[in-house]
């Protein structure tokens, strides 16, 4: 006999509110974006495409990343004087760049669409909302639930990047808002607020593909996700709101995290969404996609 469950409908989620952030063009495995006052060139393996602009208008990037082999590392060939840090906006909420040994740069501007969902999901809630987002990064995610109006804790492993997720907290006119800065091991945490019945409405997730905790613990996304579904189903209220689960530079579908994340979920109800975050670039209008995400809310 046929099943008759419906097959999830996968939807790209594109940034469009941006004033300072310009995916300008792509190709020949490379990105050119305006990111505030500056343009730079960075590595993009997807655009496997010509570019659109001519060179004339590349060669006007402010630093192009050189890579040196790996995932993210390279080396910073400055064209043009660039004072660091630069800050931009992103409706009132302000992101720090600086640049390094690696592609990224402190934000990651197709998340944007992720911020707004979020802070949407906690002005509607119509009560108090407490949120953790667990490898928070660079704090983004933390500055919106927390303009919402949610009590945040924000995890993170690095001790740099939560300083930095600090720094654009109170750039952001938020620095007497509600959060908890927590330099620690996710799981190692969650495990600690269970036994301390300690609950959450909303779940902010963003694991990294690879990485390692303040103690040297690896972690690794398809060996460990399960693990930390698991003991943030422990940490869940009686009444959650919201999960929002973004999953970086791995090999799968949207279906892996959408199908994880509705098991976890289903004695909630409520509704799992799932597709890629991607961004559009104004030369010619391609697609580039990013990550995964998958997100529930209660309504």
């Amino acid at each position: 006999m046929a099943q008759s469950n419906k097959l999830p409908q996968l939807v790209l989620e594109a940034p469009n509110r941006w004033q300072d952030y310009e995916l300008l063009d792509t190709g020949e495995g490379q990105a050119l974006e305006r990111i505030g006052a500056y343009s730079l060139i960075r590595p993009e393996p997807q655009a496997i495409w010509s570019k659109a602009l001519p060179a004339s208008e590349w060669k006007k990037a402010d630093a192009e990343m050189v890579s040196t082999g790996g995932e993210s590392g390279g080396d910073w060939n400055f064209r043009h004087d660039i004072k660091q840090p630069w800050w931009i906006d992103y409706h009132g909420l302000q992101a720090e760049i600086r640049l390094h040994k690696s592609r990224h740069i402190g934000v990651f501007p197709e998340q944007a669409s992720q911020w707004d969902w979020i802070e949407d999901q906690i002005k509607t809630a119509g009560r108090p909302i407490k949120v953790i987002n667990l490898f928070g990064y660079t704090g983004m995610a933390t500055a919106a639930a927390a303009r919402a109006g949610a009590e945040v804790t924000h995890v993170d492993a690095s001790k740099h990047a939560v300083a930095w997720a600090s720094r654009n907290l109170q750039h952001s006119g938020l620095a007497k808002a509600p959060v908890r800065w927590l330099v620690e091991d996710a799981r190692k945490y969650l495990r600690r607020e269970a036994k301390r019945q300690s609950y959450y409405d909303g779940l902010i997730l963003d694991p990294p593909k690879f990485g390692r905790g303040p103690d040297g613990k690896v972690w690794s996304y398809f060996e460990d996700i399960s693990e930390l579904l698991d003991l943030c189903r422990r940490v869940l209220s009686r009444k959650p709101r919201f999960i929002c689960l973004t999953s970086y530079a791995i090999q799968a579908s949207a279906l892996v995290p959408h199908q994880a994340l509705e098991e976890m979920i289903a004695p909630f109800g409520g509704q799992v969404i799932s597709g890629e975050l991607v961004t559009v670039e104004k030369s010619k209008g391609r697609i580039l996609s990013h990550s995964l995400y998958s997100r529930w809310t209660s309504d």
